[in-house]
């Protein structure tokens, strides 16, 4: 693998790459697909980049998923392709509440948006929610905003308001699981 140094500033950076595979797929370095997008090239960049502020557009779908861990490549279980993408969007926000530590660091979600990637991996939710899905524009709005909005760092984010991270008790990790999700992304980056 190729490594470029850059020197000049960075702002901001917002991390918006997002995959669904049907299947489970490795990079060439190994790492299950969805991981290496979300998470760990992301978090890779952010540490080679060191922005003034960084912003995570995770996913409202994180919601239904607790930190694993125990299993971020997915290596355990049958594989789906949607519990993988809001485990990874999971592990965005987690991530970013820890980048907090060391710079301005936000993540939030767009809300449902009518992307290709949304037409391509759930189909059928695409048509059925057609009427509500939001434009790439409105989608953007909030991270734009966060670019340039002097916010509180660490804090999650939908329409430009700050939103509760667990809606669910299940969901919440403790601070030994964080210590370790950052050890882990260190240690695979």
């Amino acid at each position: 693998m190729r490594s470029y140094a850059y020197d000049g500033p960075v702002h901001a950076l917002i991390h918006n790459a997002g995959v669904m595979p049907s299947e489970r797929t490795e990079t060439a370095e190994g790492h299950e697909l969805a991981l290496a997008t979300h998470v760990l090239g992301p978090h890779l960049l952010t540490r080679r980049l060191r922005p003034e502020r960084v912003i995570w557009v995770s996913s409202g779908g994180m919601y239904a998923q607790k930190l694993r861990v125990d299993d971020l490549e997915y290596r355990s279980g049958s594989y789906s392709g949607t519990t993988a993408y809001a485990r990874t969007k999971r592990t965005q926000v987690v991530l970013s509440e820890l980048w907090a530590r060391e710079l301005s660091s936000s993540s939030g979600h767009p809300g449902w948006v009518d992307t290709p990637g949304i037409a391509h991996s759930l189909p059928k939710f695409e048509r059925v929610a057609r009427p509500i899905l939001r434009t790439t524009q409105q989608g953007a709005d909030t991270f734009v905003w966060l670019a340039a909005a002097d916010v509180p760092s660490g804090r999650f984010w939908h329409d430009r308001r700050p939103r509760p991270r667990h809606y669910l008790p299940i969901t919440r990790e403790s601070d030994a699981e964080r210590r370790a999700l950052w050890s882990a992304v260190e240690a695979l980056t």
